[in-house]
Parts: C-alpha cells; structure tokens; sequence
C-alpha cells in the first residue's frame, strides 16, 4: 500500500525498536540512507540498528558508525517494532528482511521499477535518491539531521546524481544538498572518498576497458568480465563513468562473473529506457541506469543482454 510522507514519517514517530536495511552490492544511496536514518532516529531515543547482507565497501569508511552496520547471522532473528527497507523492494535484500520479525514494515524508495509488495510504501520515483527521501522525512519529522546524518545524506545523493551531473538532479535535490552542507558537510571530503582507489584497483580497471567493445554502429559501449577476468577486475566501481563520455553512445553497460553461470550486468544510458532492459532479467532500477542478473553461461547471457539492448534501441 502506497502512503504519504506524513504517513511514513508517523510509523518512524510510532516505533521504538527499528531495524533499517538494503540491497545486496550496497551503493552510496544504500548505506548513506539506512545509516542517515540510524543517526536520525538514534538521536530522537530509539533503539537502532542496520542490517546489510554483504560486504560494505572501504570506501564508505569515511561515513560516521559506518563499521556498525551489520551482516544478518544465518538462522539468527531479529526483532522490532519496525523494519525500514530503503532504496529498493523486498526481495533484493539477501537474508534480511526474511530474518526480521518487525511488527511493521516500510519501504522507501526512489526506483520507478519497485514492485510495491511491501506493506507500507513510500515511493518518489522523481527524487534523485533515497537519501533525498530520508532527509525530506527527517525534516517531516521537525527534526535537523545532526552532522553525521547528513554527511549519510549527502554522499548518497551525491553518488545517485554523478555528483550532481545527471539529469535527475533536480532544484529540490540541490537545496538538500546546500542545507546538508550548511549542516557542516564538506563535498570535497566526499568525494575524494568516493573516488579513492587502490592502484592495483586502477590497474583492474585499465585492463577491463582495454576490452571494450563496441555495437549497433556505436551507440553501445561494453566491457565483458568473464570468470577469469574476473579474478583480477576486482572492482567496477566508477568504470561506467569511464565508458559514458564515449562520443555517439546511447547505453554502456559491462557484465560481469559473479559465480558459475552468474553474471551481473549494470547499464548507464543518455535516454534509452534500461530499466525496460533490465526488467526483462528480473532486474531494475531507472530510465538511466538500472542492472539485473542474469543466470546463464558467458555466450548465453552475452548474447541475451546485446539482445534486449538491441530490441530496446530500435523500439
């Protein structure tokens, strides 16, 4: 059931224990939400915590409390009088939802492809992120974020807009971004964060675009990370940011091993509709960028992802 902002910030008001999650492969607007909204509801006298189930990657560090985000126990259930899901539906939350015993559920999100099975859903698919959400509840609630809420806030929309590059950066994002930072923010802190970068990671990344192909005349980019790619591409951060600049493209996108007959596909476009693409592989996400995954062997999903671009492109 689709609620109000007033509404979702009233079952925020309500609880007392809360227990906040998100995606799988967290992202900055996945971590910088669930942990702004800890720090928030922290600071108002509740029992807080988050669960993520997966790796937070190092270069969140520079988020306050971020080492007090937990990975779900197997078998182990938790308890509270709320579970909030940010920045995505249900079922792309690993082990966490299902280990979660809350007396009510919220989703927020932003992503126009959620499948609205939740309970209570707050849904705003013209906001840039969820953390742009997170602080407009905050403020619902008459609250000011403390610093370490807002430097959460910021980094997630900042992450979700390139840095206030894309173009759902929107006037609104951009006075939440200035109040964030009149909270003490400093941008240049996070993004040099953000963008940090082992030299080994640098080099993974020169070897993956040194692979990069191109389709349908030019209006594609693509990098293909096998199984044995994979072992030394060890992360694609940032690398779609690389292949978007390329003259005449429409999408880019890469595709990568994850496990045996498993590979992740993450796509970035200047007006063609990947979220259609990636829904066709039970994926999702926005117009401009989306991902999903797809169960095959290399040829099979190589051959099933240019596909559906294709079919997209001349739609």
């Amino acid at each position: 059931m689709k609620i109000t902002m007033d509404d979702a910030a009233q079952m925020l008001r309500d609880a007392q224990t809360v227990i906040l999650t998100s995606h799988i492969r967290p992202d900055g607007d996945a971590i910088g939400s669930t942990l702004g909204l800890m720090h928030v509801l922290r600071a108002e006298g509740k029992d807080v915590r988050v669960l993520i189930d997966d790796e937070i990657p190092r270069i969140f560090n520079v988020l306050p409390d971020v080492d007090q985000i937990e990975r779900p126990v197997k078998g182990q259930r938790y308890t509270a009088d709320l579970l909030v899901v940010c920045d995505v539906e249900l079922g792309r939350t690993g082990e966490s939802v299902p280990s979660v015993d809350a007396v009510r559920l919220l989703n927020i999100d932003h992503h126009v492809t959620n499948d609205e099975k939740a309970d209570y859903l707050y849904l705003d698919p013209d906001a840039a992120a969820t953390c742009e959400i997170a602080y407009d509840i905050t403020r619902t609630l008459g609250v000011t974020p403390t610093l370490d809420a807002a430097i959460c806030f910021y980094t997630g929309i900042a992450m979700d807009t390139g840095f206030f590059r894309f173009s759902n950066t929107t006037p609104h994002t951009m006075r939440a971004a200035a109040d964030l930072i009149e909270i003490g923010v400093k941008p240049n802190i996070i993004s040099v964060a953000m963008e940090m970068k082992s030299y080994d990671e640098v080099m993974a990344q020169v070897k993956a675009i040194r692979n990069l192909e191109m389709f349908f005349d030019g209006r594609v980019a693509a990098v293909f990370i096998d199984e044995e790619r994979a072992r030394t591409v060890t992360t694609t951060e940032g690398l779609l940011d690389k292949l978007r600049v390329i003259e005449g493209t429409q999408v880019v996108f890469f595709m990568k091993w994850l496990e045996k007959d498993t590979y992740r596909v993450s796509m970035r476009s200047k007006g063609t509709n990947v979220s259609r693409i990636a829904q066709k592989f039970d994926g999702g996400g926005h117009i401009r960028a989306a991902g999903c995954t797809i169960h095959a062997p290399f040829a099979e999903a190589r051959t099933a992802i240019l596909d559906a671009i294709g079919e997209e492109l001349n739609a």
